[in-house]
């Protein structure tokens, strides 16, 4: 690799970083948001808290590397358009291939990476963001119990707190319990906790009464306790039964899952769409920049800038990306729909790589100027 790769790869990455650094961030603290009440209700510790923080970069990095090598490109290459460095390159006899050559190398890692993130670490970063979101549930479930409203914190069970107290007992509770068919309870206490034990966690509330009718004979019976447990493992059997996303699969289980899809619970065609979208989406990462460099590298240059090539490469990965979600839904239910995923892959790479090829015999102001006969008006 020459001087000037080096040179244009520099820049390139530098961009790249600060571009990845700053998108990361706005997206990690949406992710906080989702996830703060786990540490502020004061539940679950502050590591636990990381850990969901940590495992949920994989799920979105594939994403938006693609977009911030595109925004990188584009903003390098239009600087140096408008400092007039491009234009003595392409002076002194570099063609459009040779100034792309960085961005296409690094357009390559970045696909690499996210075909890494893709089949590897992504739906591992799933199975663990889920097993984790578990372990807050059913550990820490003093979280989902807040103070002054009433807890749906299962099927038929609904949890209604007065106070909670620094130390985690629980003041003025009410408990509706329907999870026996025919036989609504509820329970009143004066103060209860959570507590943890080989059996699940509980909330043992004492001093207070619980009543229970039977609406099959309309009979009501009443108890009163000094302590009284009731079970939280609403949790476990939704966790027992739950389906898996194919987010969460491995390649291997869905490659095998095509020829029996009921094992896994799934629909096929589902499946299928999820394993072709791990294979085809990291082709973006090529492609988005050699869309950018077809916009930047081909056509007229304008020391202003070059605003309208900008705009275009946007709004043309926009609508890429637009219709490879909509191919990406359409082939969940119609099988037949997958191959499109393919061709919306590799168009960008094709299209761009033309535009680029044919960017040497494009017209630019310098060779429209040396092409004009001596003593011409300009």
């Amino acid at each position: 690799m020459n001087r000037l790769s080096l040179y244009l790869l520099r820049h390139l990455m530098v961009a790249m970083l600060f571009v990845t650094a700053g998108l990361t961030l706005i997206i990690w603290l949406t992710q906080a948001l989702r996830l703060l009440e786990v540490v502020v209700d004061g539940g679950a510790p502050v590591g636990l808290f990381l850990k969901l923080m940590l495992v949920t970069l994989p799920t979105f990095l594939a994403v938006v590397l693609p977009i911030t090598l595109l925004a990188a490109i584009l903003f390098t290459y239009n600087r140096l358009t408008m400092d007039s460095e491009l234009l003595v390159m392409r002076a002194a006899g570099v063609g459009p291939v040779a100034l792309g050559r960085p961005a296409l190398l690094l357009g390559i890692a970045v696909t690499l990476a996210c075909y890494a993130l893709t089949l590897e670490v992504a739906p591992w970063a799933n199975r663990e963001l889920v097993r984790m979101e578990r372990l807050a549930r059913s550990s820490y479930s003093t979280v989902f119990l807040r103070e002054g409203v009433f807890n749906d914190v299962g099927d038929g069970l609904t949890i209604y707190i007065r106070r909670r107290r620094p130390d985690g007992e629980l003041e003025g509770l009410l408990i509706h319990d329907t999870r026996v068919p025919g036989k609504p309870a509820t329970v009143m206490a004066e103060r209860g906790a959570t507590v943890e034990g080989d059996a699940g966690t509980r909330v043992v509330v004492y001093n207070g009464h619980r009543q229970e009718v039977d609406l099959a004979t309309g009979r009501m019976s009443r108890l009163l306790f000094d302590r009284y447990a009731v079970d939280l493992q609403v949790f476990e059997p939704e966790f027992a039964s739950r389906v898996p996303d194919p987010r969460e699969r491995s390649v291997g289980e869905l490659l095998d899952a095509r020829d029996d899809p009921a094992a896994l619970g799934m629909d096929a065609s589902r499946l299928s769409s999820e394993l072709h979208q791990r294979l085809t989406a990291p082709l973006a990462g090529i492609g988005f920049a050699v869309i950018a460099l077809a916009a930047m590298l081909t056509g007229e240059f304008n020391r202003r800038g070059q605003s309208r090539k900008v705009l275009g490469a946007v709004l043309a990965v926009v609508l890429l990306q637009s219709a490879g979600l909509g191919a990406a839904n359409v082939a969940a239910n119609r099988p037949g729909m997958v191959p499109l995923l393919y061709v919306l892959a590799v168009l960008p790479t094709l299209a761009g790589g033309w535009m680029l090829l044919r960017g040497g015999a494009l017209r630019t102001p310098l060779r429209r100027q040396a092409g004009r006969p001596a003593g011409a008006a300009p």
